[in-house]
């Protein structure tokens, strides 16, 4: 059975359904076990394909696949209005719909997912936010795409699903310069408190005040640490730690019904 976490806000409009997709409730096996969406790994592909018809169904789609992207750690983000082939994604991190029917979501395994609507505009979107891509500008670019299709800001509302905590995502100085070269205010979601003084950083506190600044309607954060929750979420930086060949991605969806 499917376990998707859900947010209160977009839970409450009826002409909106989404998830924020766990583990349990997929078919896949072995280093994939249960829900893995990820066309990109290296899961029999009849199995990601059933995992993400289910969470389709689930939601209530008109067809029995996810809209998702050739994601790429930009700034990007895409409207869409029909469905594509797997072949054609578009190669960007935030998608936005008005279509009713159309299911669209992003894979993540670690970086943020953000989940929008606009309920009354009847216009939804979806964004993987890791760090290059939130510091790129990939969430207004979402909204912005929002915007071009009817929706207003004041009354976007989102929600910030599972994502690494700032427990487990120790950064390098690379990583750090980096950070601090695009804002130096981005200290604030820098903490050294860890027994060997390296930075950690605050992915979901970064991606909420990046959320505020827009200007939306609501932000909300149902965002447990996917690192530490390894019978919930898929985490590469689990898979990296164990040297683990490969590792599943779970899928953020949202659909207007």
């Amino acid at each position: 059975m499917l376990q998707p976490i859900e947010a209160t806000a977009l839970a409450s409009s009826k002409r909106i359904r989404h998830g924020f997709f766990t583990r349990p409730g997929g078919v896949s096996e072995g280093l994939y076990a249960g829900l893995n969406c990820g066309p990109g790994s290296s899961d029999v592909p009849a199995n990601v394909g059933e995992n993400r018809a289910r969470v389709s169904r689930h939601l209530g789609g008109s067809n029995s696949d996810v809209a998702t992207l050739y994601q790429i750690h930009s700034g990007i983000a895409v409207a869409i209005d029909a469905p594509f082939a797997p072949d054609q994604r578009p190669k960007a991190d935030g998608i936005v719909t008005r279509t009713p029917g159309l299911v669209i979501g992003v894979l993540t395994a670690d970086c943020a997912p953000v989940l929008f609507a606009d309920p009354e505009a009847g216009v939804v979107g979806a964004a993987h936010a890791g760090w290059r891509g939130a510091v790129g500008g990939v969430l207004e670019a979402t909204i912005a795409e929002m915007e071009n299709l009817g929706a207003r800001r004041n009354c976007i509302i989102t929600a910030i699903g599972p994502a690494i905590n700032q427990v487990s995502y120790e950064v390098g100085p690379d990583f750090e310069a980096a950070l601090l070269e695009s804002c130096a205010d981005n200290k604030i979601f820098l903490s050294r408190k860890s027994p060997n003084g390296k930075a950690h950083f605050d992915l979901p506190g970064y991606v909420e005040t990046r959320l505020r600044k827009s200007g939306v309607a609501e932000v909300e954060r149902q965002s447990p640490c996917t690192y530490l929750n390894e019978s919930m979420f898929f985490s590469f930086r689990r898979s990296q730690h164990r040297s683990e060949p490969d590792y599943g991605r779970q899928i953020s969806a949202i659909v207007v019904a």
